[in-house]
């Protein structure tokens, strides 16, 4: 059985578990917003380096830590490093994921704990 359509605040009507066109459009907005403010990759250390670490790394931790069964290809910090360099580096602090379980539950994780401290703030 399938849910009903929702009303959006804009005033149209969207099926169940869709967002409307004014929601995404306002997402994407805030989103490039975000990244205008952001620095790239490479000025938060994502350089030549951290490529040649991180291969390694999965070389010798290649199955995902979170789920156990898809294998790895994203080094995640358990800790967010926020810039500080030695925690970037630091490799107990490396965790070996696939990207569905990054990508999901680990965000999700993550967005809970930052609105969290936010709230503690």
């Amino acid at each position: 059985m399938s849910r009903p359509p929702h009303l959006c605040s804009c005033g149209l009507i969207v099926a169940h578990g869709a967002r409307c066109v004014c929601q995404r459009t306002a997402t994407r907005e805030r989103n490039a917003r975000h990244d205008q403010r952001r620095p790239s990759a490479r000025e938060r250390g994502y350089d030549a380096k951290w490529e040649r670490e991180r291969t390694a790394f999965l070389t010798f931790h290649s199955t995902c830590r979170h789920c156990n069964v898809r294998p790895a290809t994203i080094v995640h910090h358990i800790i967010a490093h926020r810039g500080d360099r030695s925690l970037f580096w630091n490799r107990s602090n490396w965790m070996p994921v696939c990207q569905p379980c990054h990508d999901g539950p680990i965000q999700r994780q993550e967005r809970a704990r930052e609105r969290a401290r936010r709230n503690r703030a």
